[in-house]
């Protein structure tokens, strides 16, 4: 398994990561990075050219002149094809570029890419993105710390605001999700960036064997049981009153006949 150096932001090693075969020494597959980026420029097309047909163009529908006698061609209408200003005949229409790819061959190539990145020895492990602000300067300082002087993508793992706005306004320099990463990407940015995290989840994602791996320098830390809260000292139980014995009821007086 190749080891990788894991870097701080200011380009000092702080430890190192074991990488798995199968993602980082997969066997680059030519055929798959061409199809992976073929299909994702596809995708980014707008497909939105588009000519008027004759019932679209600007013009009177009615016939010039008589269709016999008049010794020139016969025509039916002024937006005809044939014409100038006239109609356009299988011109393009709106649609879509994108087509389906199989999710083997894009894992495949993504494989190809990320180990193509590894052997050209383009690929930067950093411990975290922990920017303290959200100041273009100082991404931009941490990368040329990092030899990332030309295009460089960013792969982060979950939301950090301050990178993401640090990094929009940097031209050449990308930022991605570890699930939303692309070949394509790869390929185009001269640095490939990833953080300790995302690296696990790639990982986790391109490995065949699925096995589940956290990053080496998470710790979870259980959350401090809350303490109890001391129960009220019970009242002293109240003696019984005593039970006065209930007064016998006298028996109705019957009434005698006089």
């Amino acid at each position: 398994m190749p080891v990788v150096d894991v870097v701080n932001l200011e380009g000092k090693k702080v430890g190192q990561v074991e990488l798995a075969d199968a993602v980082f020494g997969a066997e680059i597959n030519r055929h798959l990075l061409h199809e992976a980026s073929r299909w994702y420029l596809n995708g980014l097309r707008s497909g939105t050219a588009k000519t008027k047909d004759k019932s679209e163009v600007s013009g009177a529908g009615r016939k010039l002149w008589r269709q016999k006698g008049t010794g020139r061609a016969r025509v039916g209408s002024i937006r005809s094809p044939l014409w100038r200003h006239g109609g356009t005949v299988h011109g393009p229409k709106p649609r879509s570029y994108a087509y389906a790819l199989p999710k083997k061959m894009l894992l495949g190539a993504l494989r190809s890419a990320l180990s193509a990145k590894l052997a050209e020895e383009k690929l930067t492990i950093v411990d975290a993105w922990s920017l303290d602000t959200h100041k273009t300067k100082t991404l931009r300082i941490a990368l040329e710390k990092l030899n990332a002087e030309k295009t460089a993508l960013l792969v982060a793992h979950g939301e950090n605001r301050n990178l993401e706005l640090a990094s929009r306004n940097l031209e050449g320099v990308k930022l991605t999700a570890s699930n939303a990463l692309q070949p394509y990407d790869v390929l185009r940015h001269d640095r490939l960036v990833v953080s300790k995290d995302a690296i696990a989840r790639l990982t986790h994602t391109l490995d065949p064997d699925r096995q589940p791996i956290e990053a080496p320098h998470v710790e979870t830390i259980a959350p401090a049981p809350a303490p109890k809260k001391e129960a009220a000292p019970k009242a002293a139980p109240k003696a019984a009153a005593a039970k006065k014995p209930a007064a016998a009821k006298k028996p109705a007086a019957k009434k005698g006949k006089e």
